[in-house]
């Protein structure tokens, strides 16, 4: 069964890039331009894995983070936070994400790190 990948991400050139990216590497992927969709579609389904901005048009991806880990029902969930600024290092005294990557990254690395979270069904 293939994982459920969902990518929160405002810039709809990089979301198609993700999609296209973990689509190409087998996973089901759910993809949001802002928090209000994340949530609404985290009421139908549970996700694998949660690929986050941290700067996103309606709120902070640290929030969605914190309340995710916060909840018996989420903190299992992997959270890799995604973020063009380079202070990753204070993000993650505020928020106990599985990964940090910062934009632009290397679409191998991005991979790696995801397959380490949420390794996923390869068709032989």
């Amino acid at each position: 069964m293939k994982k459920c990948i969902y990518v929160v991400e405002d810039n709809i050139n990089l979301r198609e890039v993700l999609e296209f990216l973990l689509v190409e590497e087998k996973y089901q992927v759910k993809t949001c331009p802002s928090i209000k969709d994340f949530w609404l579609q985290m009421q139908h389904h549970l996700p694998d894995m949660v690929v986050l901005d941290v700067l996103l048009p309606d709120g902070n991806g640290l929030d969605i983070c914190t309340k995710l880990k916060q909840s018996a029902k989420t903190h299992n969930i992997p959270v890799m936070l995604m973020s063009a600024n380079n202070y990753l290092n204070k993000i993650k005294s505020k928020c106990s994400a599985e990964a940090f990557i910062n934009k632009p990254f290397d679409v191998n690395d991005f991979i790696k790190r995801i397959e380490k979270f949420a390794p996923n069904y390869k068709a032989v």
